[in-house]
């Protein structure tokens, strides 16, 4: 398939946060906490100018605005670099790092360290949680983690004016604003990891149609292709083998007519060369804009005919109605149903002589191609389930939303008829792939 050149030079983009390494954003979360913990401990100040140590965080009953928190320690430290350390695990085992990141934060806040960016190795951990798929873990250990949290600190939290002295956990009580506030701080960062999973999930489901798409029409081409090469070969082979076994019943008896098979042998090879190398040249080409398909059309059935005439058959050619240009792809789907079904006609109608009637009919909004013979060979719709010929006449005609018959004749004999419309394109539809019958093989 042809490819359209871009439209301008492509402009660089950033690759998508997914795509990025594991490591970058726990390395920049490991940075920003440690360096904004330590910024909020030595520049926050107490309102009124004190030096007492920096505002509490606004969760807290006093809202932060005046309770001593504790400074910095080893184990401080080592809380604010576990929760970027362990996001580096978020892809494979989102639900695991964000447990562990939750237990970790809420020990920083029990502690009643200097409020910090703490907070962030969290969020990172809900959404990677969320846009990996697992929402229910997500959305109820995130509420258990903070019911859990605000039962704990108001049992052993402190108010703000009293702050615990001493203890393992010397937090403040929170209040019911900053119970409301966290609360939506969780539901922001939760709903919008929703919202990029949703937008990731469309993606991923427009690609797979795209995929899909693309593998159709391979199929759907190579169908197309297999149908060509079945058609010119089946044709020119049946015609050349008619021909030479004309050749070698005639060539001690009668030498001139023998040589006129010998000459149409010729003439039915060097066609099927030349339309085989307009189907192969198609799978070489690359990059083309223009219609690929062979050129063979209804143009070409004064030659068609004259060629199964020298192969013995007898053939009548009918066109009615107002002759005009077709579609390439129905001028190629109405040719090659009659030079199949003369093939079938050459093959298949027994002994004796047998005349071939094609009519092309022109309509309105059809044209209409009819081939039928007066042989008496048996019909093969039932015996051959191999062939491909009734059957490739058949998504042809259902390639183009046509109609398709073939049957036998009242009286002897078998008859073909399709419809191809004359407007509009194909519909995209799957072919038509009945039961195969009477064909080629």
């Amino acid at each position: 398939m042809s490819t359209s050149p871009p439209h301008g030079p492509a402009r660089p983009t950033l690759p998508r946060p997914g795509l990025w390494p594991v490591w970058v954003v726990p390395a920049f979360l490991a940075f920003f906490q440690i360096f904004g913990s330590l910024g909020a401990q030595h520049g926050g100040g107490q309102p009124g100018g004190g030096t007492g140590g920096s505002p509490g965080p606004p969760w807290a009953e006093g809202g932060g605005s005046g309770a001593e928190l504790t400074e910095l320690d080893a184990l401080g430290f080592g809380l604010l670099l576990a929760g970027p350390a362990l996001l580096l695990l978020r892809r494979r085992h989102p639900v695991l790092v964000l447990a562990a990141t939750a237990a970790v934060t809420v020990l920083y806040l029990l502690r009643a360290y200097t409020y910090g960016p703490v907070i962030f190795s969290l969020a990172v951990a809900m959404f990677a949680a969320v846009v990996a798929g697992h929402r229910l873990a997500a959305w109820a250990g995130t509420g258990a983690v903070l019911a859990a949290y605000f039962a704990l600190t108001t049992v052993i939290g402190a108010p703000a004016d009293e702050r615990g002295s001493g203890g393992l956990f010397p937090v403040e009580r929170p209040s019911l604003v900053a119970m409301t506030f966290v609360t939506a701080w969780a539901l922001v960062v939760l709903v919008t990891a929703e919202l990029v999973r949703m937008r990731g999930q469309r993606a991923a489901e427009a690609a797979r149609i795209r995929a899909e798409k693309e593998r159709r029409q391979a199929s759907e081409e190579r169908l197309r292709m297999a149908r060509e090469l079945h058609d010119v070969l089946a044709h020119n082979i049946s015609m050349i083998n008619v021909q030479a076994g004309v050749a070698l019943h005639l060539l001690d008896e009668n030498p001139e007519q023998a040589r006129t098979a010998l000459a149409a042998i010729k003439d039915a090879s060097k066609e099927a060369l030349t339309e085989m190398r307009g189907v192969i040249g198609a799978l070489r080409a690359q990059g083309e804009t223009a219609p690929r398909s062979p050129t063979a059309g209804l143009d070409g059935l004064a030659d068609l005919a004259a060629r199964a005439r020298s192969a013995g058959l007898a053939v009548e050619v009918e066109v009615t109605g107002d002759r005009r240009p077709l579609h390439a792809s129905t001028d190629l789907a109405a040719f090659r149903i009659v030079q199949e079904s003369l093939t079938n006609v050459t093959r298949h109608a027994g002994p004796g002589p047998v005349t071939a009637r094609v009519a092309i009919a022109y309509r309105e909004h059809e044209i209409v191609v009819r081939v039928e013979d007066d042989g008496q060979g048996v019909s093969l719709l039932d015996d051959h389930p191999a062939g491909s010929g009734i059957r490739g006449m058949r998504e042809r005609a259902a390639a183009l939303g046509g109609g398709f018959d073939a049957g036998p004749r009242p009286g002897g004999g078998f008859r073909v008829q399709a419809r191809l419309p004359l407007t509009g394109e194909p519909d995209g539809a799957p072919p038509d792939t009945a039961a195969p019958g009477k064909g080629t093989q």
